[in-house]
Order: structure tokens, then sequence, then C-alpha cells
């Protein structure tokens, strides 16, 4: 199957599903949209009122920001994939609870194994919990992570400068650094693949020998330091 396959094959899934008690006020599952060969994902919290309505993900007034911060890092919809960590929207917008996310994390896992890509983007605490149970936004929004073998930087949700809007500023400057974190994920990863495969070769070069050579692993270490 192609990863676009895989995708509309997990969007058709989440349309149905009736793992949580979220499918009772269900209109339309939200489960994602985009380009699935990107190199940069996005990963909201919830869909809203208007999500819910039209199926699509940040299509309300944080998603009018949403779009006004990817053109500013020169990127639009359709060079991003956009996806939330739960696929149905929760009552009132408050945020999904324990059940509800552990009965999405299957569909948002595949996404994300789908899709490979460098860099993803948290968008809020909710999502931000996904990779980093312990962080504060406030402390480590706009810093890179390696997690899971990718970069992952935490940021502000759009809505936040809407309730707050001392923060669009700040939530800008986080979007400016995507360019050259993307650029620096596609090389570090790069790095690691070559890395790897040398190990391998020399595993298969020397067989029943210990390899001596401690592999380089970037790995869960913060980059911002």
């Amino acid at each position: 199957m192609t990863p676009e396959d895989i995708l509309k094959e997990i969007a058709a899934q989440a349309s149905v599903c009736k793992r949580c008690a979220l499918h009772h006020s269900r209109k339309l599952a939200v489960p994602g949209v985009g380009d699935p060969y990107t190199s940069i994902m996005f990963i909201g919290e919830g869909p809203g009122f208007h999500e819910n309505e039209q199926g699509l993900p940040f299509v309300g007034a944080a998603g009018k920001f949403l779009d006004e911060l990817l053109g500013e890092a020169s990127m639009n919809r359709g060079d991003v994939f956009i996806t939330n960590v739960v696929k149905c929207r929760p009552p009132g917008n408050r945020d999904p609870n324990t059940e509800e996310l552990t009965a999405c994390k299957t569909y948002l896992d595949r996404q994300i194994a789908t899709i490979n890509p460098d860099v993803i983007v948290t968008l809020g605490r909710i999502s931000m919990g996904y990779y980093i149970q312990n962080g504060k936004i406030s402390a480590i929004h706009g810093k890179s992570f390696w997690l899971s073998g990718r970069m992952v930087v935490p940021m502000y949700h759009p809505a936040a400068a809407l309730h707050q809007p001392s923060l669009r500023a700040v939530i800008k400057a986080d979007f400016s650094k995507l360019p050259g974190l993307i650029s620096q994920a596609k090389k570090t990863r790069q790095t690691n693949l070559g890395l790897a495969a040398m190990t391998h070769k020399d595993e298969d070069d020397a067989p029943g020998e210990e390899n001596g050579t401690e592999q380089l692993s970037l790995f869960e270490e913060q980059l911002d330091k």
C-alpha cells in the first residue's frame, strides 16, 4: 500500500470508530490532511466545532492564524500534514481525557509511521504530552528535541494567541525557526542512517565479533541547550 492508501484507510477507520465515548457527539471525524510525503507534521489537541462540521483540522479562527504562521515560514497546508491527538471533538472543546487519548493512539502512531516526518511540531500542552510528559510549554516552546528518532518541537497552540494576544509574537518567532530546523533534522537523520548502515556492514564483515565502535545516537538528546 502507498502512504496515500494507508492514510485513507486510517481516515476511514477513524470515521466509524467507537473505541471511546467521543463517537456519541461526533458529526464528522477529523483524521488529518496534508502531504503524505512531507518532512513536517503538526499535531494539535482535538477538533473544535468547525472541525467537527467540516471534517478538516484547524478550520476555525485558530486555523486562520495557523495558515498565517505557515505562510510566514514559507509553507502552506499542501506542504505539511496536520492532525490531532484525538480525531473526534471532545464536548465543549474540553481537553481529551486519558481514555480518549489511548483510544486514538493507534491512529496517530500509524500516521506518524506512514508519513515518517523529519520534524513533528506539537501544538499545545496536550499534544506536547504525547512526547514530553513532564515539560512546561512556557519553558520549552520553540526548542527542539530528538525523540523516537526524529525532531520534536513543542509550540503553543495557535488558539493561545486568540486568548492571550501577547503570545502572538512568541508563536510567530517559534514558527520562523521551522525552515532551519527542518534542514537540520534532515541532515541529522541522514547522518544517523549512514552510521547505522556502516555499523551493520561492520557486523556483517566480522560475524561473531564485538564491533567495539560505539554507535552515535542523538535520540533523546536536546539540541537546544
